[in-house]
């Protein structure tokens, strides 16, 4: 399928080109660091950033946008579904 925009370099302010489920894990990295994680069901995001740090995001929308990159959702503290990382 062709692309209009196929020679543009991608970059962090521009959509997100792929997209994979996740599924919380406090030991196991997300295949790739996140532009931004979509959630689907209510609930809370527990997450660790690429820097290191980590936070909990309470009381998360469902249907929510959440511009952050990371490199780990963790199970522990997580109890929203149907969350996705855009890349």
């Amino acid at each position: 399928m062709p692309s209009r925009y196929r020679n543009r370099a991608e970059n962090l302010e521009g959509p997100a080109a792929h997209g994979f489920s996740v599924t919380p894990d406090d030991a196991t990295a997300l295949p790739e660091i996140t532009r931004a994680l979509y959630v689907g069901v209510d609930g809370d995001v527990s997450v660790e950033f690429v820097s290191g740090a980590t936070a909990l995001l309470a009381g998360v929308p469902g249907g929510t946008l959440l511009p952050i990159r990371v490199a780990k959702v963790l199970a522990s503290g997580t109890t929203a579904e149907e969350i996705v990382g855009l890349v």
